[in-house]
């Protein structure tokens, strides 16, 4: 039996979650910003934190954005192969519900033309990444993302005999160079290994996790440890005021590549780490 979802019903959730992510940050975030500021040693790291922490606050109670940067609209759908969409486009339903959310919500609309940099006035296109998987159900997750953390990412192909501390070092140099240019405290997803593209999609999906939540490879989840120990030493601090609170984590996801090459990226999140989910 095929299940039967409806573009209409698309439209809404895409609409809502765009609202919702730029409204309220999880509260994995908010908890690991109330714990950054219980173990940060820097007074002007401290006040930064609890500035974060009011900002948060006013936004969900005001149902205001947290941000001014209210992001472009990355969208993640996970399709049920037992499903059927019907009446109407798939993408250009998702592309209605962010007009419609950005619109509706108040949100800032920051999509413009590459070239002639002429805004589109709606935030879209969408950027869209699907995914075909087992079942009958879909789920969507909405993560706006600004452009100050976006522009500090970066894609490298490294040397295979690199390895592991290429890796490492390389994370850890993107983020002291960055400085406080992606508004820390940041949130670092990795990405190792596929193709170019490929270890671009990892690293960015891996800023979906939710903060504390390790992989579930242990040689894998020490090195998520290793890297976010290293990037806290720098000193670099929320906001670049100084402190041992550069990044709240660090997420590490990995894939078989070819053997002459060793893909690495670096998707960096700003301490709006907004991202919020559906399943339908």
């Amino acid at each position: 039996m095929i299940r039967e979802i409806s573009t209409q019903e698309i439209i809404k959730v895409v609409r809502d979650l765009g609202i919702e992510a730029n409204y309220n940050l999880g509260d994995d975030v908010l908890l690991a910003f109330t714990r950054a500021l219980e173990k940060e040693d820097s007074t002007a790291a401290r006040e930064v934190m609890k500035e974060l922490i009011e900002n948060a606050r006013i936004a969900r109670e005001e149902k205001a954005p947290i941000c001014q940067d209210c992001g472009l609209a990355v969208v993640f759908i996970e399709i049920g192969q037992d499903m059927h969409i019907i009446g109407g486009d798939l993408k250009e339903a998702i592309n209605e519900g962010v007009r419609q959310g950005y619109r509706g919500g108040y949100l800032r609309k920051s999509a413009c033309h590459p070239i002639t940099r002429k805004n589109t006035g709606d935030n879209t296109p969408a950027i869209i990444h699907m995914q075909i998987v087992p079942g009958d159900k879909m789920r969507i997750i909405f993560a706006p993302k600004g452009g100050g953390s976006e522009n500090m990412s970066r894609v490298d192909m490294l040397s295979p005999a690199a390895g592991i501390e290429g890796v490492k070092d390389f994370v850890v140099k993107r983020v002291k160079e960055s400085g406080s240019n992606p508004c820390p405290p940041t949130i670092v997803g990795i990405g190792v290994g596929g193709t170019f593209e490929r270890s671009a999609i990892l690293a960015k999906k891996a800023l979906l996790r939710n903060i504390g939540v390790r992989n579930p490879d242990p040689e894998l989840a020490e090195i998520e440890e290793e890297i976010l120990a290293r990037i806290n030493r720098l000193g670099i601090g929320p906001m670049g005021y100084g402190g041992n609170s550069t990044s709240l984590d660090v997420f590490l996801e990995i894939e078989p590549c070819h053997i002459a090459s060793l893909p690495v990226a670096v998707n960096i999140q700003c301490h709006a780490a907004r991202h919020k989910e559906a399943v339908i």
